[in-house]
């Protein structure tokens, strides 16, 4: 065995044992982070400095809010209504809700339609339409609006719920509710939701019948409809329309969606002029347009518009987030550019980025789909020498490498890894195929101290099986061990004997005879 990884595997079974795999600070999930922050201009620590590192879904906002004001702090509403905007851009839909229910009941401020349009999209979010509906019912006439009409019809959309949509659409049209994009546009979404692309035109076409002007989203949904069944004339004549409309101010977004479906068509010249009027848009500080068209030249193939677009990013972006460098990895390993990768694996080792692992995971995946598992192992053993997280799922990925290159030592020491971190993994289980094939291997030519040691681990991932019985019986019959108390636990587990079984055991009465 490698003897850093025989170091790293008896550090994980001490540590294992100790229930302290990793620091916590290394064991919790760390959500990548967003472009926005806030910070107090006076020095002074904000309600919202408190409600934001609560980034666990589970953990409920309430205590922070009314210690908050026991500390005798004020409260105010347009800082209530801006954590809440910025929790639901996070899709922190459950702590939202709570700020938004805590502000109702504490009587913060009189609730408009606007607030109970916000509470009653939220309450849809966490709780579903139907808890929605309820609210929705609960309300005055005269908070009925066409804000909480489109709230609830959003409920319904998201939800796919086709003929309540309908039927509420509507009555917003009876009561005169339905004179903004926004609630056509929601009707266009829901047909692409639920497959029904061939619908779309006609809620646009609808729209221009009753005088309400399509936005930029109303387009772009419609480009969509006809990319999706690869109607490439479709998707031009939708684009020449909206270039001709004057309230329109054409966006980065739309000509990448139709750059996109060109370069699914194989309409290589026609996808990069729309890259190019889609860059020609871009605010030069958007990191989410610059990893957008990044992608998008990766799935072409084109490794210089690739290079070339990052180096702009860098030079335009101050904060260059985990995001922006999971996309550009994705879009190197997709190339093929693995020494390229490498770079920039070093650019983010440097930048003061919380360790997320995701972000070296696609070099790991990238060496293995290349077939340089050894370059894989090392470099998550590199991570683990740093006290860096990994995940069972590389150790995994490294062993079904190994197995297929035929290198079975490798690929159970690996396997031996990926169980060790099963712990804070709860939810991992091993590929059938790679236990499968360790497990033949082991019965056929491991000694029987190791079989038992990696059976007895593999027990805490999966229960025991047919398989795992086997793999024990031939090691014992090998070294020359009686079996009897094996076929025993075996038929104690509800595991029958079966042709295999005897088999091996036919097997072992030859050889002493």
């Amino acid at each position: 065995m490698d003897s850093r990884l025989f170091s790293l595997l008896n550090r994980l079974s001490s540590l294992r044992e100790s229930k302290k795999l990793f620091p916590e600070s290394l064991v919790r999930k760390i959500p990548i982070s967003n472009r926005t922050y806030y910070t107090s201009r006076s020095g002074k620590i904000s309600l919202y400095y408190k409600i934001s590192p609560l980034g666990n879904p589970n953990t409920s906002v309430v205590p922070e809010l009314d210690n908050w004001v026991l500390n005798g702090n004020k409260v105010r509403v347009a800082e209530l209504q801006r954590i809440i905007h910025d929790l639901r851009k996070r899709k922190r839909f459950t702590q939202a809700l709570e700020v938004s229910e805590w502000m109702n009941k504490k009587g913060i401020c009189a609730f408009s339609s606007a607030e109970h349009a916000v509470q009653l999209d939220l309450i849809g979010r966490v709780h579903g339409f139907l808890s929605a509906e309820i609210y929705f019912n609960n309300l005055q006439n005269h908070d009925q609006t066409d804000k909480t009409y489109g709230a609830l019809l959003n409920c319904y959309v998201r939800q796919r719920q086709t003929d309540k949509s309908l039927s509420h659409l509507q009555k917003m049209k009876e009561m005169g509710f339905a004179s903004s994009p926004l609630t056509y546009n929601d009707m266009m979404c829901l047909y692409t939701n639920v497959g029904q692309y061939e619908k779309v035109p006609d809620v646009l076409a609808e729209m221009k019948q009753n005088n309400i002007y399509p936005d930029n989203f109303s387009y772009r949904i419609c480009i969509n409809s006809y990319g999706a069944v690869s109607d490439i004339q479709g998707v031009e004549k939708v684009l020449k329309e909206m270039e001709r409309q004057p309230h329109i101010s054409m966006d980065w977004n739309t000509y990448a969606v139709a750059a996109n479906f060109y370069i699914k068509a194989g309409l290589s010249d026609k996808a990069i002029e729309a890259l190019k009027k889609s860059e020609e848009r871009l605010d030069k500080r958007d990191g989410l347009g610059y990893n957008h068209l990044i992608s998008l030249y990766a799935s072409m193939g084109n490794k210089a518009e690739v290079l070339r677009l990052w180096g702009l990013e860098k030079s335009a972006c101050k904060k260059h987030i985990n995001r922006d460098y999971i996309t550009m990895l994705e879009s190197l390993v997709k190339l093929g550019e693995l020494e390229e990768a490498e770079k920039v694996i070093k650019e983010w080792e440097s930048s003061s980025n919380c360790y997320d692992f995701r972000v070296p995971n696609i070099v790991i995946i990238g060496y293995s789909e290349k077939g340089l598992f050894e370059k894989a192992q090392t470099m998550i053993e590199e991570l683990m020498e740093k006290g860096k997280l990994t995940t069972p799922n590389s150790w995994g990925t490294v062993a079904a490498g190994y197995m297929d290159k035929g290198e079975m030592e490798k690929a159970v020491e690996c396997m031996k890894a990926a169980i060790s971190l099963h712990m804070n993994n709860k939810g991992w289980k091993p590929n059938g195929r790679v236990i499968g094939g360790i497990l033949t291997w082991l019965g056929e030519k491991g000694c029987r101290e190791e079989v038992e040691a990696f059976v007895e681990s593999l027990r805490a991932v999966i229960p025991m099986n047919r398989q795992m019985y086997h793999t024990l019986i031939m090691a014992n019959i090998r070294a020359g061990q009686e079996v009897d108390e094996l076929l025993a636990r075996m038929k104690a587990d509800k595991i029958d004997e079966d042709a295999e079984t005897k088999k091996i055991l036919l097997g072992t009465r030859k050889n002493k005879n």
